[in-house]
């Protein structure tokens, strides 16, 4: 259970250490279901101080199993993992420094037919693994023990060999009764200690054994596993890793899996009953050592679901499982036992295949036929997409989980507007590849070549990607190919379980695919080697990875996380610094892999956006400048490639706010592939910092959204690619350590652990930020930047300079020319992020007409350092030539009347929805239908005052007017 728990939540590392072994006794020692029992727990065998704990505030996480061991269900007072309910707080008696907790279990647990209850003490937030051992409880005067073999195992046998099995029970005699494979091989009517030898067995058997007092029946469930021999066979020419369907015949498909150092392997599924006969045993190709069998007599539109049975017996290393159960590693649909109940419970993947019963970990999905889960027919927009320019990307990037209210890709197409009228011109989501639970960042990969089905279907995926490419927008995928996480077939079918438990607590050194130890200073879940010569599956893995996504879901970019861990060069050997100094370090190993990668994904296609996160130093920087400039210019192709490179810039942008000095040179880079960024779902909101940290904008949250625009204008126009993170464009304030319960911590907080990961509320639909004043001209004046960045010629290969010499006020200048052009060839910005207004000399270049890029308006210039005056927190973009497009600053017939208004005013055109705001942004009174141009909108009710009027009409253009209310 403490696996399955933990493997709910995205941890940042195997951290084992702090488990505690506790001492407890239960009162009375034997008890009934509908029994009062108090659990007591010895305070001397806790050390509260290694999990942070303040108080005595220890909690019970616990579950229970219904009389067959089956049907595990978490106590419904639990709460998360990361914040226990105070329900199932611990009671501390000082006087002789013991826990305790008394209950019922079917109260507790909420449910009847209880065999064994389990549980465990842990710190609150048991995040970073601060919790006890597991505890298993039987319930019940009746018992029954499965001596030999263990419950839930699997034996592995030769084939024609025998084998006992042994078992007792408590209160009084039983009957016994053994099935295999679901018929009857031996009886016992009264026994309290039973024994029978199976013999002479050729085949797998699924043994049952039924133990009957009374009206109770206990089933314990256990199987023997025949080693059929190595079985020879070549695999049929073309067969990749995985499911390869027979695009002439639905009714046959062919299964391949290469896992070296496995004596043989079975296929259990859907198809054979999960009872695999020598029938579904693989052969083994002599050339490749590649496992494979052709599955027919499939139904097309069937959905099929299997797994692997993978026996060793030769050269076993300690501690390994003589058989591992696990989904197929190349899998495009898994099915999960632990996440599928909730999925199915909110109704986000429509038609959701069923968990087959009676299996334990995930299974892979197979189905033939022109109707099977993965087709779908592509839009012409699609097919000839043209990608933006590589300096030209402005990218929003995306948590599907954080970004509205289900949490699911159609979200995400409901809201194609958002990101129309924002202008942006690239989306990247964040990893949407099966990872552990269901909610996370998805960075704990287990599949890379499935999708998770949390946030929807596939077809759905693809949906929003083909409507993404009908509005302009390229899409980028998140990938984290560093590492894998423990439910993943590449670490389970060479993993190490000392405790038996059937997870992996290490891997073997025979794991082609995983290292026993992180090669680097910055490991996360269990780190793949991507140099294994010769036959390196970890690559074949990868290019399997960037070919399902590439083909099956033409998206236009991967942005490949922790790039650093793309080395085998910086082992720990005693020095956490040395390895970290290692790692940051320029390896050579590590610049060529990637390489390697960036060129198989424009094999498939020359102008896939290849994104690292690397934020280089010292050695790391100059591998960012190579791979920068790889492929940039003189391919055959004529195709200008060159790896981007994240370019973190937070605290700059944020002293910019605060209107502290902040030098944002390094937003841009020579090579112009660093995507600059203020804001991602690594770094602190900006505006957080600017309400929390020193400076002018502390505690002022108007002050701080007041200078949102000017920020952008020194973000967003600078040539080069951008990226805005959630909501940033309307000002989002909330720390991104926000925890699941509303506070703030701090990074690694002792006590109540780092709550980045938490899932994080969403005031920008709930509190309508899109109709608040401020926070909409955020939005707006970064979707004009955002289209001149994209329009303009200037903002693409333009020069550009900076003035950092007057503190709060920022000069950046960019142009293509310094004297004037028929096209709009120089632009400046002005800034103002002091208390005090501004008259800032504007130091034209020359003199003639300019115009304020905002607004439109042209001003004459015959004095180049004339006067500019900026009001507090604004700022200034002026052009040589107008940059907005004539929708932008047409001039609009609509008026409001009478102004001022006593008790209702009229507008002079036809209209759909009016608003009428207060002057600090709260939507006070709002109009929705159709209305005529001489149709009174009354606002008796309001005070007097000063309001602003937002009217969409008929046509649906939007006008912003203001009203006196007397």
């Amino acid at each position: 259970m403490k696996k399955i728990t933990l493997l709910f939540l995205l941890i940042a590392s195997y951290a084992w250490s702090q488990q505690q072994t506790v001492t407890y006794s239960v009162a009375p020692t034997t008890f009934e279901e509908n029994q009062s029992i108090t659990l007591t727990f010895n305070g001397s065998s806790i050390n509260e101080a290694t999990w942070g704990v303040t108080g005595n505030a220890l909690y019970i996480w616990a579950w229970s199993l219904d009389l067959n061991d089956q049907n595990n269900a978490d106590c419904p007072t639990n709460g998360d993992w990361g914040n226990s309910n105070e329900a199932n707080r611990l009671t501390y008696n000082s006087a002789n420094d013991t826990y305790s907790i008394t209950f019922v279990p079917t109260a507790f647990y909420a449910r009847t037919g209880i065999g064994r209850i389990g549980f465990l003490i842990k710190a609150k937030n048991g995040n970073g693994d601060k919790k006890s051992q597991d505890i298993l409880l039987r319930v019940g005067t009746f018992q029954v023990n499965l001596t030999a073999p263990a419950q839930n195992s699997s034996t592995m046998l030769a084939s024609g060999s025998n084998f006992t099995i042994t078992a007792n029970n408590t209160g009084g005699n039983a009957s016994y009764v053994l099935k295999s494979n679901g018929s009857t091989i031996n009886t016992n009517a009264s026994t309290a200690s039973y024994s029978y030898t199976h013999t002479a067995i050729t085949s797998n058997q699924n043994y049952s054994l039924e133990v009957t007092q009374g009206a109770t029946t206990i089933t314990k469930n256990f199987t023997v596993i025949i080693n059929p021999g190595s079985i020879s066979g070549a695999l049929p020419a073309g067969m990749g890793d995985g499911v390869n369907y027979n695009s002439s015949d639905p009714t046959k498909a062919t299964l391949v899996l290469n896992a070296p150092n496995k004596d043989f392997v079975y296929v259990a599924g859907s198809f054979n009953n999960w009872q695999p006969t020598g029938a579904y045993a693989m052969k083994k190709d002599p050339t490749t050592g590649k496992f494979w069998i052709e599955l027919s007599g499939l139904t097309s539109g069937t959905v099929y679901t299997y797994q692997y049975w993978v026996g060793d017996q030769t050269n076993l290393p300690a501690n390994s499982p003589a058989l591992v159960k696990t989904a197929d590693p190349f899998s495009t649909l898994v099915l999960s036992p632990f996440d599928d109940p909730e999925i199915a419970s909110l109704g986000v993947y429509p038609n959701l295949p069923a968990y087959p019963a009676g299996q334990e970990r995930e299974v892979s999905v197979l189905q033939t036929g022109p109707n099977a889960f993965y087709n779908y027919n592509w839009s012409a927009a699609t097919t000839n997409f043209v990608k933006p320019s590589k300096k030209d990307l402005v990218i929003y990037e995306v948590l599907v989980r954080d970004f509205d209210a289900n949490r699911t890709y159609q979200n995400l197409i409901d809201r194609i507007d958002y990101f129309k009228n924002l202008k942006i011109n690239a989306i990247q989501l964040m990893p949407v590849m099966e990872f552990e639970g269901n909610e996370s960042w998805g960075y704990n990969t287990a599949y890379h070549l499935a999708l998770d089905k949390r946030y929807g279907t596939e077809a759905k995926l693809k949906e929003f990607i083909d409507l993404c490419h009908q509005n302009g927008i390229a899409v980028i995928f998140d990938i984290a190919l560093n590492h894998v996480y423990g439910r993943s077939p590449l670490e389970r079918m060479w993993m190490t379980d000392t405790d038996n438990d059937g997870w992996a607590n290490g891997v073997t050194s025979e794991n082609p695919y995983c290292n026993q130890n992180a090669m680097h200073s910055y490991s996360v879940g269990r780190d793949l080697n991507h140099f294994n010569e010769p036959n390196n599956l970890t690559g074949y893995y990868v290019q399997r990875t960037i070919q399902r996504w590439m083909n099956d879901f033409k998206i236009d970019g991967f942005r490949w996380d922790l790039t650093k861990g793309f080395t085998q060069n910086c082992p720990y050997t005693g020095s956490a610094s040395a390895q970290d100094a290692c790692t940051n370090n320029y390896q050579a190993d590590r610049v060529a892999k990637l390489k390697y990668y960036a060129d198989m994904q424009w094999a498939i296609d020359p102008n896939f956006y290849v994104i690292f996160e690397h934020l280089g130093a010292g050695g790391s920087y100059n591998e960012e400048v190579e791979w920068a400039n790889y492929r940039k210019t003189g391919d055959a192709d004529g195709i200008s490639k060159g790896i981007m490179q994240w370019r973190k810039m937070t605290d700059a942008y944020a002293n910019f706010l605060k209107g502290n000095s902040a030098n944002l040179a390094g937003v841009a880079d020579a090579t112009d592939r660093f995507i600059g960024y203020a804001e991602s779902h690594d770094e602190e909101r900006v505006i957080y910092k600017a309400l929390t940290e020193s400076g002018q904008t502390n505690g002022n949250l108007p002050k701080t959204l007041a200078r949102m625009s000017a920020m952008g204008a020194l973000h967003l126009l600078v040539p080069g690619p951008k990226m805005i993170y959630h909501f940033g464009d309307l000002g989002y304030n909330s720390s991104i350590f926000t925890c699941n319960n509303g506070t703030v911590n701090t990074p690694n907080d002792a006590i109540s652990g780092d709550c980045k990961l938490d899932t994080k509320p969403q005031p920008q639909w709930t509190n309508n930020w899109l109709g608040d004043v401020a926070r909409k001209k955020i939005y707006d004046d970064w979707a004009k930047m955002i289209d001149f960045k994209k329009r303009e010629n200037v903002f693409e290969n333009g020069t550009h300079a900076w003035n950092f010499s007057q503190t709060g006020r920022t000069r950046l200048d960019i142009w293509t020319s310094t004297s004037q052009t028929a096209d709009l060839s120089y632009v400046f910005v002005l800034t103002n992020a002091t208390n005090t207004a501004y008259n800032a000399p504007a130091g034209f270049p020359y003199a003639g007409t300019w115009y304020n890029l905002m607004d439109g308006t042209p001003i004459t210039v015959t004095d180049v350092n004339m006067i500019i005056p900026i009001e507090i927190d604004g700022f200034r973009i002026f052009g040589n030539k107008q940059a907005l497009e004539r929708n932008d600053f047409k001039t609009t017939a609509i008026a409001l009347y009478p102004n001022p208004a006593k008790g209702v005013f009229n507008i002079s055109k036809d209209t759909k929805q009016v608003s009428v705001y207060s002057i600090t942004g709260q939507l006070v009174k709002e109009f929705k239908g159709d209305f005529s141009n001489d149709y009174q909108y009354s606002v008796e009710n309001l005070n007097q005052g000063m309001y602003i009027v937002k009217v969409i009409d008929s046509e649906g253009q939007e006008t912003t007017l203001k009203l006196m209310k007397q």
